[in-house]
């Protein structure tokens, strides 16, 4: 039996963002319609069917996995549907015409990780044009802290159009949140031209609060190259005020794309 379904008017909250993939009119060079809905916010539409399902209990040891198949765009409506599945939920964007699919667990208590196997890492001092030594297997990548006290978590709900009212109520990081600060990690270590979010894994450990300042420490695992495009993996840890453990995260991006004609 189907769970609940969840129908959201998509906004493209990245017009003004680096990553011009989100402008229409770069996007169009890129064989696209229209500036793309950033992934990571299709990630905190979706993940609001497994939080609707298990509340905190997710927030703190929840598993989410989603790959990005079709590009969401600006004032769209679409639902998010989900099916039980063996381990949890099977969750998809916008039925027969799949855009993004993954699936949702509840494990019974979080995975041990070290935050000591995760080196406190910087973003670089001065970011370079993006090349293959920006996104070297192996490299340690960080990002500057970032928080959203007040009105700042606020405007971030409104822009994933967040109706639960337990982020507000409890004053919790929305894990559409977390997925930003893992974009930090590509965005603050190298100028990237327009790029593409394709998919992210993140296990949830712990719940953090809006005013903590979080950062990523990322190491790359793959940087290869496809079709004319390069590819870049990234396995890394999202820790609050230096110590906490809040997510352990992998990251897929194209960070280079050939230009193909609309």
């Amino acid at each position: 039996m189907a769970e609940p379904s969840y129908r959201v008017q998509a906004f493209n909250s990245a017009t003004h963002s680096e990553n011009r993939m989100h402008d229409d009119a770069v996007a169009q060079k890129y064989g696209f319609s229209g500036g793309l809905v950033p992934g990571v916010d299709v990630f905190a539409y979706m993940v609001h069917v497994p939080v609707a399902k298990w509340g905190r209990a997710f927030l703190e040891r929840g598993l989410m996995e989603v790959r990005f198949a079709k590009p969401v765009y600006d004032g769209e409506t679409v639902v998010v549907t989900s099916e039980p599945s063996d381990d949890g939920l099977a969750i998809a964007l916008n039925g027969s015409d799949v855009r993004a699919a993954g699936s949702a667990s509840l494990p019974d208590a979080p995975p041990p990780i070290s935050v000591g196997d995760y080196p406190e890492t910087a973003p670089v001092a001065v970011r370079g044009p993006v090349d293959l030594r920006s996104y070297q297997v192996g490299k340690w990548l960080g990002t500057a802290p970032r928080s959203w006290p007040g009105q700042s978590g606020a405007d971030y709900r409104a822009e994933v159009r967040e109706t639960d009212p337990i982020y507000a109520r409890e004053g919790l990081v929305h894990p559409g949140m977390v997925q930003r600060v893992m974009n930090r990690v590509l965005m603050e270590n190298a100028l990237l031209g327009p790029w593409i979010h394709l998919g992210s894994r993140m296990q949830m450990l712990s719940t953090a609060a809006c005013d903590e300042e979080l950062v990523a420490r990322a190491r790359v695992t793959a940087n290869y190259e496809k079709k004319g495009n390069r590819f870049v993996e990234v396995d890394a840890v999202v820790v609050a005020n230096g110590r906490k453990l809040i997510a352990h995260c992998q990251h897929i991006a194209i960070y280079q794309l050939r230009e193909r004609a609309a």
